[in-house]
């Protein structure tokens, strides 16, 4: 096999990919909508935040609905930004699909894993499009030390445990005292963060008098520090 040596400055077209996880009702749908020409790949009936946004959505009931989404994503111009919204509702119905066919729910979550993560993937190394996959967010409490701390939930251990590692940018959207957004890109004492393109402030608020952040708004700054299209 041949060996081609390439250099990381070149990578100029993959598109930002990022994970956004939080709390219910702190914006994440909301969020996406905010991205460059999006289109919403959803599960959930959450979608009425939306209603007053024209913003167009695939439902997925179905694995086979998701790896119809990416094929026809893949080969659309139309969307510049693909948002996967929420993952951990996705996998909650992959999961229901296939625990039927199981008489141990257990070999069900390891199916439905490894079923997911592939298509993940796929989704992560479109080119020339940026991926948003937005997450639920669970409080965790340690029974020895009685620390709580603020983790990914998504059904199985293996996915939540693999997802922080899927991509380079994974933030934490909350709210602060007054009501407005706030989204964390570093990690702090209860919750993991993480900014790999050095573009962003340790915690990112609304521009302009807004109490929403704009994700082109972040996705642009990323773009621009990195030289990424």
């Amino acid at each position: 096999m041949a060996i081609k040596i390439q250099k990381t400055s070149d990578i100029d077209d993959s598109g930002v990919k990022c994970v956004v996880y939080g709390g219910a009702g702190v914006g994440k749908t909301r969020l996406c909508a905010t991205a460059p020409k999006p289109i919403i790949i959803s599960a959930e009936s959450g979608l009425l935040s939306l209603k007053d946004v024209d913003c167009d959505f695939i439902e997925i009931n179905k694995l086979k609905d998701l790896d119809d989404a990416y094929k026809y994503l893949k080969a659309s111009d139309e969307y510049e930004t693909i948002c996967v919204d929420s993952l951990s509702e996705i996998c909650e119905v992959v999961l229901a699909e296939l625990i039927p066919g199981h008489k141990d729910k257990r070999q069900a979550y390891g199916e439905m894993a490894e079923a997911i993560m592939p298509m993940l993937k796929r989704f992560r190394d479109l080119k020339g499009k940026n991926v948003i996959f937005t997450v639920k967010m669970i409080q965790v409490q340690d029974e020895e030390s009685g620390k709580v701390t603020q983790e990914l939930f998504i059904p199985g251990k293996v996915l939540s445990n693999q997802i922080p590692y899927l991509v380079d940018e994974l933030f934490k959207l909350d709210v602060d005292r007054k009501g407005g957004q706030i989204m964390n890109t570093k990690p702090d004492r209860s919750s993991f963060s993480k900014d790999r393109s050095g573009a962003l402030q340790p915690i990112e608020k609304p521009k302009d008098g807004n109490t929403e952040i704009n994700m082109t708004d972040i996705i642009n700054l990323i773009k621009k520090k990195t030289g990424v299209k």
